[in-house]
């Protein structure tokens, strides 16, 4: 059997986002609480990513969720990384900025432990793809495009996605330096 280049860097990409699924989910956790959801979009589902990135940028005017978009289109997969917000019941931890889990939950805020645990989750997954080294960049606005499209268990309101390629130059680096970058 032959596998040509495109062949190789697609599965090299697909592997590798697994990979970094995988690492986002076994990233240590505060008191080893698994609330953390990962995903791998490709093909259509990737595309659909996209689209609903497009329809942010309509609709706020943030011009940045089409240039990422632009990115995603780009990519040869998508890894989704998101967080139940589950309270820890740590009634005097205060680092939401309440001054218990019962008033945080009640506000609508998020609890700050498990923002945390996304955060080192996807610091876990973007080792794996530097480890591989394929192109990534952690994208706020994939994350909220994602949660639009409910893959997630309702109680996951705070995700980010990281796109992945395989490009003799980094596309999320080489980039219009006129558009806002968040």
């Amino acid at each position: 059997m032959i596998e040509t280049r495109e062949q190789a860097i697609e599965a090299a990409a697909l592997q590798t986002a697994r990979l970094m699924a995988a690492a986002a989910i076994s990233a240590p956790k505060a008191s080893g609480k698994d609330n953390v959801q990962s995903f791998v979009l490709t093909g259509e589902d990737k595309d659909m990513l996209a689209g609903h990135m497009r329809d942010i940028a309509k609709e706020t005017g943030a011009e940045f969720f089409e240039r990422d978009a632009g990115n995603v289109d780009r990519s040869q997969a998508v890894v989704i990384i998101g967080v139940k917000n589950v309270p820890f019941g740590l009634d005097h931890c205060g680092y939401c900025g309440f001054e218990n889990c019962g008033k945080m939950a009640k506000a609508g805020a998020n609890c700050a432990l498990t923002v945390t645990d996304l955060g080192i989750a996807v610091g876990s997954a973007v080792s794996i793809a530097a480890d591989h080294r394929m192109d990534n960049r952690v994208m706020f606005s994939a994350g909220q495009a994602a949660l639009r499209m409910d893959f997630f268990d309702p109680s996951v309101r705070v995700s980010y996605g990281i796109p992945i390629s395989v490009t003799s130059k980094s596309i999320y680096f080489d980039r219009d330096p006129g558009a806002v970058l968040f």
